[in-house]
């Protein structure tokens, strides 16, 4: 149950060494907001934002994700070069940040994740 005073919670997660097939596919970003949407239980409010950008930056080349839900917003950029993904999960509903790390891990196949946590 959220403290007085909280707005949200927030979290920030950047997976490295992930499936490049996945995070250079608009198809496969598309269906992991999608399925983090009904993990979390969050309503989509329209579309999935999702074009390629950072093509002068080598290092920053690839997708931008961004969903605005019912309850705030999913975002997320890619590095094909890199192979890494940098999500945020950002909601005024109380959600299982756990499970969402857990999932976004194995939907991407990191290798590696560091993430943090914040109520705001």
């Amino acid at each position: 149950m959220a403290e007085p005073g909280t707005y949200g919670y927030e979290l920030i997660m950047n997976l490295r060494g992930c499936n490049l097939e996945k995070l250079s596919s608009r198809e496969h970003l598309v269906d992991f907001v999608d399925k983090l949407c009904n993990l979390i239980k969050m309503k989509k409010f329209g579309e999935t934002f999702c074009e390629r950008f950072g093509l002068g930056l080598d290092y920053a080349a690839g997708y931008s994700v961004v969903q605005l839900i019912e309850s705030s917003s999913i975002t997320g950029h890619f590095s094909e070069l890199w192979r890494t993904a940098y999500i945020n999960v950002f909601s005024c509903k109380e959600f299982d940040s756990k499970a969402v790390e857990n999932f976004t891990k194995e939907f991407f196949e990191a290798k590696d994740t560091t993430s943090t946590f914040l109520v705001r």
